[in-house]
């Protein structure tokens, strides 16, 4: 979209989450991730480098166990016809639906992987680990039972590796959602190559409901420390269609407390559906050193894998193609009114815009200075031809013009804005006619 373009597209709905919170500045703009990495059934993917080559590891598919790929970009991937996990530890039914969210780490003398399978004495969904002297594999299933199998908690899923201070800490799901009781992401000390606890878990976050909407579960941790800060992602909501999304929490120290943020990092609707239902992620580092963010998104009914840019500020995330959503009611108002509308985002909007000097203006973070979308949601009750004088960082950038709506019905409009990198004001200030504020979109 050109720099003086403007796009008005109706929406039939306001659900549009995003983060509200943005990122560093980071490498020159890449495209938003509207086309799969890797065009195939790979859900839940991870990621492990060795010796300049990428390895991807993802759930059951094409009649393995674990599916298995290579890469030397992150962007092109070679699939392997071999199955990673060749055999299941003595403890797992031999149920390849049931073994799920491989993830696979670097340690002296070799590799270690997590898996999850069915316990056959629990009838639970249980963490096995397996070693391999190669990121290749084949991995080999190691001790007489489940690394971690708290039937009483509904079984355990999803493994991830966080290591810090030399030390190794095991996060796991307790997948209470099979037994009609809360599901909760644990940190667990483990020894130096990962085969066995070395402490108690530690409870870190729950579900949340209905704010930021993780639904009846919380799953597929990924533990960072960015800038001082730790954070937690995880997958949220049913993972069988398009409200499947992505969230996360910080905290100041490693075992809480977190705070989930206000809303998630990725949906279908903050990617405007060019990927429908993004979850199962991991984080990795980039050929170039900088952040990623890697997962997958439905296509037809297969699970395909994405990457995307991802950046922070304050320890908080953004990922690139995402809108980061910045509510009007959270803004700094001027000579106008906030007032409720519960058909609106957030339940409240900006209204009485109507003198020389009433205006809303918003703080937001860029990922990097240039050209970034704003979108703004909008009911116009008056007339065509509205519109709002638009600034950027206290200079005049033009208009922002909004077609008649009638009041309660909103829609958006978007134009670019050319921000810095870090914190930008972007103000709305009366212009033309009456126009009401929902909330506007940052789109990095």
């Amino acid at each position: 979209m050109s720099l003086h373009r403007l796009m008005v597209r109706a929406a039939t709905g306001i659900g549009l989450f995003a983060v509200t919170a943005a990122l560093c500045a980071v490498a020159p703009a890449a495209a938003p991730p509207r086309t799969p990495v890797l065009d195939a059934e790979f859900a839940d993917p991870d990621i492990v480098r060795a010796g300049g080559v990428y390895h991807a590891y993802a759930t059951n598919g094409a009649g393995k166990h674990l599916q298995h790929a290579t890469s030397r970009d992150l962007t092109h991937w070679t699939l392997d016809d071999r199955d990673v996990l060749p055999r299941l530890g003595g403890w797992a039914l031999e149920d390849m639906g049931k073994v799920w969210a491989p993830e696979v780490f670097a340690r002296d003398g070799g590799f270690t992987m997590y898996y999850t399978a069915r316990d056959a004495a629990r009838d639970k969904q249980c963490v096995g680990v397996a070693v391999a002297a190669s990121p290749d594999g084949p991995f080999r299933p190691v001790g007489d039972g489940p690394l971690v199998c708290p039937a009483e908690q509904g079984g355990a899923i999803d493994p991830a590796m966080y290591t810090e201070g030399g030390r190794r800490y095991l996060l796991w799901k307790s997948d209470g959602n099979c037994c009609g009781m809360d599901t909760w992401i644990h940190l667990q000390p483990v020894n130096a190559d990962g085969t066995r606890t070395t402490g108690d878990a530690v409870r870190l976050i729950k579900q949340v409901e209905p704010e930021p909407g993780d639904g009846k579960l919380v799953e597929a941790p990924t533990l960072v420390r960015r800038q001082g800060r730790y954070v937690l992602f995880y997958s949220a909501g049913p993972y069988s269609n398009d409200a499947y999304r992505t969230g996360y929490a910080t905290a100041e120290h490693l075992t809480g407390p977190y705070t989930h943020a206000a809303q998630p990092l990725m949906t279908t609707d903050s990617f405007s559906r060019t990927v429908l239902g993004p979850g199962g992620q991991d984080v990795v580092t980039g050929p170039d050193g900088r952040d990623r963010i890697v997962f997958h998104g439905w296509s037809g009914t297969r699970r395909v894998m994405y990457l995307a840019e991802l950046g922070f500020t304050d320890g908080r995330p953004v990922v690139r193609g995402s809108k980061v959503r910045y509510e009007a009611e959270s803004a700094t108002v001027h000579d106008a009114v906030v007032r409720e509308a519960p058909e609106a985002s957030g339940r409240r909007v900006v209204g009485r815009i109507d003198h020389p000097d009433s205006w809303v203006e918003f703080t937001v973070l860029a990922a990097s200075p240039g050209p970034h979308t704003l979108t703004v949601l909008f009911s116009n009750g008056s007339a065509d031809g509205a519109g709002h004088a638009l600034a950027v960082n206290g200079r005049d950038a033009g208009s922002v013009g909004y077609p008649y709506t009638g009041w309660g019905e909103w829609r958006t409009v978007e134009t670019t804005v050319q921000l810095r990198a870090g914190r930008n004001t972007v103000r709305l200030t009366k212009g033309a006619h009456y126009t009401e504020i929902d909330a506007v979109d940052i789109t990095w």
